[in-house]
């Protein structure tokens, strides 16, 4: 979502970063491009007035005029200020009320509420061992009451919802949740295209029925600043206490982020990251913040690389590396599901610190399609070919590449690349085997290998 301020930014600083002093001048038309760079990405005109007057103020300081990296002085500054502009830190769910606590979800039609109400139960239930119900009031969209009920069942939490008006809906769900001992309900309203009396109306019934600890608006990042007035309105009927942004992998601009909070004084508590049901992150603004200047965000990631990496199959490969058993196609398909998981290459690459700055082609390089392309390729060989990759000779290269979609050419540097990394695996092997690895891969990719470009 922030790529495109993101390059902005780091493009306007770089000019900044190699001078040994700065002049009121400097800084002055830097901040000039930082406006232009925010107005761009959509962020409210008075979000970004008060945001440069007080980047401004601090920047014409002597701590910053007189530091001896006056450059790196200045994005701290920014760094800092966007950190503030988006909220300090991260404002969790406040679940602590006699169970079970209500949740209640509202938002304009095709924000993705459904979605995100079973996202938020997946997270309670397998992250915070959390036993929830969900149900669904919204009886006016077709099926939307049969597409929450089966995303319940895939999540493995509880399901209701009996009568045919929403209060009566929310009132059984309500009382089956308090006999069925859940500790969290989740309720998903009723949209619209766009705010109207009935929907508010409706919500405010529901809120007194339900009395919720947490009223979530739900919105789509891609409607940039209309984003921050629904949440406005929504606000003014509701009293939120948090907002979810939805579509963040799209190709929104950022805007509704950065203006949200300064405007509504409301937080942000999630991003919608992808379609599937565990694609939901905690907001920390000094994250974002930091992935917005290209610096990474190595926490992120890690906490990542801990709930989604299967650690039976990585004990399992390391059991046969102990055992003198070559690591074969399987398992390397088996990784790359694991790293799709995580956001796929490219979305790894965002949270290590200076690989923002690759250029875009090499960014698409290591994309999410090439990950896919890898799959592909190796969905492509017999099971035998797979355990035995030397026998992939020409024709069988040419059936692998037909039947996967791809070029010979394609096939051939994996097979390249595979066959560099056994070699990888073999040097593990033994003691001190991992330090040597380590050591020859110092400098980036696979010893001697430029075969993905750079």
């Amino acid at each position: 979502m922030f790529s495109q301020l993101g390059d902005k930014l780091k493009t306007t600083f770089k000019g900044l970063t190699g001078r040994g002093r700065l002049s009121e001048d400097n800084i002055r038309d830097a901040l000039r491009e930082v406006r232009i760079a925010l107005l761009e990405a959509d962020v409210a005109l008075p979000v970004v007035r008060t945001f440069l007057d007080r980047v401004r103020e601090r920047a014409a300081g002597e701590a910053v005029l007189k530091s001896l990296t006056p450059g790196q002085a200045v994005i701290k500054v920014v760094h800092d200020e966007l950190v503030t502009l988006m909220g300090e830190r991260n404002e969790g769910l406040d679940l602590a009320a006699r169970p079970p606590a209500v949740i209640l979800l509202a938002g304009l039609q095709g924000a993705g509420k459904t979605t995100t109400a079973a996202k938020l139960a997946r997270m309670l239930h397998e992250r915070e061992k959390k036993q929830v119900m969900l149900t669904s009031v919204d009886v006016y969209r077709p099926a939307a009451i049969d597409q929450l009920r089966a995303l319940a069942q895939q999540i493995g939490v509880g399901f209701s919802t009996e009568g045919s008006e929403p209060e009566v809906i929310a009132a059984q769900a309500l009382t089956q949740a308090r006999v069925g001992g859940a500790d969290v309900l989740i309720v998903d309203t009723a949209g619209r295209l766009h705010v109207d009396s009935e929907m508010m109306s409706e919500l405010s019934t529901l809120h007194g029925v339900l009395n919720p600890v947490e009223t979530l608006f739900v919105v789509d990042s891609m409607t940039g600043q209309d984003a921050v007035n629904s949440a406005r309105v929504f606000d003014e009927a509701l009293a939120l206490t948090g907002v979810i942004l939805t579509k963040t992998d799209g190709d929104a601009r950022g805007g509704a982020a950065l203006s949200i909070r300064e405007v509504t004084g409301k937080p942000i508590k999630f991003l919608g990251i992808g379609e599937a049901s565990d694609a939901l992150e905690a907001f920390h603004p000094d994250r974002v913040a930091s992935r917005i200047l290209g610096m990474g965000d190595v926490v992120t990631l890690v906490e990542e690389v801990q709930r989604s990496v299967d650690h039976e199959q990585a004990q399992k490969i390391a059991r046969k590396l102990k055992k003198g058993k070559g690591f074969d196609f399987d398992d390397f398909r088996a990784q790359l599901h694991q790293v799709e998981q995580m956001g796929g290459l490219g979305g790894l690459m965002e949270k290590l610190p200076g690989m923002s700055g690759l250029p875009p082609a090499a960014r698409a390089q290591v994309g999410g399609a090439q990950t896919g392309r890898l799959i592909a390729i190796i969905n492509s060989m017999t099971p035998g070919e797979r355990a035995f990759p030397a026998v992939i000779k020409g024709s069988r290269k040419r059936r692998i590449a037909q039947g996967s979609g791809t070029q010979v050419q394609e096939v051939n540097r994996l097979l390249k690349q595979f066959g560099q990394m056994q070699k990888m695996m073999k040097k593990a092997k033994g003691k001190g085997g991992l330090n040597r690895l380590m050591g020859q891969m110092k400098g980036g990719g696979f010893p001697g290998d430029n075969s993905f470009g750079p």
